[in-house]
């Protein structure tokens, strides 16, 4: 390939990532989704799986398997990505740290419409529908609805040790096509803090986060593949459950999806359900429909495959 070429791949790439960081840092859309709508989900699964490899032949002291993976890594390709990724996180971080905070049920409605959006788009990434896989989504749907009942709220101040296992599990997610690691987080309790850390920079926090992040890499990428190849319709059913029963939380009334208060230190729960007055509804519910128009827009987009 010339270096005209090469060029040309390592700006789309690097465009990829950015919109792959920026439907991550929002509890929406998943990268995984993005790199489906864009056609690279396989190459994207199949390089993480090399990464893996990588660092498991370094663990092992396999030294010289370790040099060979790393001559046939494809490295134009991750490393654009993963550096759109990185400026997209940053780059929204403080934005979406200020809003969580002063617009907490714009916010919400915000993201209701993104996940909302995304079970339609999960959907029709189901090879074979079936009234059996609609009921796997309704029932994981409901179960989840019901688990989130029982969640008290962000955690204000998370140990290294809590936003280590954070980073396991939410980056299992983002590698997966309809559920978001940042949603993930927020299930856990531990979004904002994760959003703060980026946007105030407090290494500590971030350094926990990443290591997680390059276990649960290691762990989980080659599993999360086989399922994916095996049991492709019910690992998809699942998540779309998960996304079903994760609107409870994002249901912007009373509390929006739950805030660390910067006045105080206190939570605000995020998954008590109310109503609003007529004159609160119109901003989320825009919002909200906006959202889920660009999710669909997007899902329609003809991919580019590698």
């Amino acid at each position: 390939m010339s270096a005209i070429g090469k060029a040309n791949d390592v700006v789309r790439h690097a465009a990829r990532g950015v919109l792959m960081g920026a439907a991550d840092v929002v509890p929406g859309v998943s990268g995984g989704t993005v790199a489906l709508l864009l056609g690279i989900y396989t190459r994207l699964i199949d390089t993480v799986r090399a990464g893996a490899g990588v660092l498991g032949a370094l663990l092992r002291g396999r030294w010289r398997g370790a040099g060979e993976r790393l001559r046939s890594f494809d490295w134009w390709f991750a490393v654009p990505l993963l550096a759109g990724i990185v400026v997209a996180v940053v780059a929204l971080a403080s934005v979406i740290d200020e809003l969580l905070t002063d617009e907490p049920e714009a916010m919400a409605g915000l993201f209701f419409g993104l996940v909302a959006a995304s079970v339609v788009v999960a959907w029709k990434m189901v090879e074979n529908p079936s009234a059996r896989l609609a009921l796997t989504s309704l029932v994981v749907g409901g179960l989840f609805f019901w688990l989130l009942g029982l969640q008290s709220g962000p955690v204000a101040d998370p140990t290294v040790l809590a936003l280590f296992g954070s980073g396991v599990v939410a980056v299992c997610a983002m590698l997966l096509p309809g559920i978001s690691g940042s949603f993930i987080l927020l299930m856990l309790g531990v979004y904002p803090a994760a959003i703060a850390a980026v946007d105030n920079r407090v290494w500590a926090d971030l350094a926990a986060l990443a290591v997680g992040a390059v276990v649960g890499l290691a762990l989980f990428s080659n599993l999360i593949g086989r399922v994916l190849d095996r049991w492709h319709d019910y690992t998809l059913a699942v998540m779309i459950g998960l996304l079903l029963g994760s609107l409870r939380v994002l249901w912007p009334w009373p509390a929006g999806v739950g805030v660390i208060s910067r006045h105080a230190e206190e939570t605000i729960d995020g998954t008590r359900l109310g109503w609003a007055p007529a004159a609160d509804l119109w901003l989320p519910a825009l919002l909200a429909a906006a959202a889920s128009s660009l999710v669909l827009v997007l899902s329609r987009l003809t991919r580019s495959p590698d």
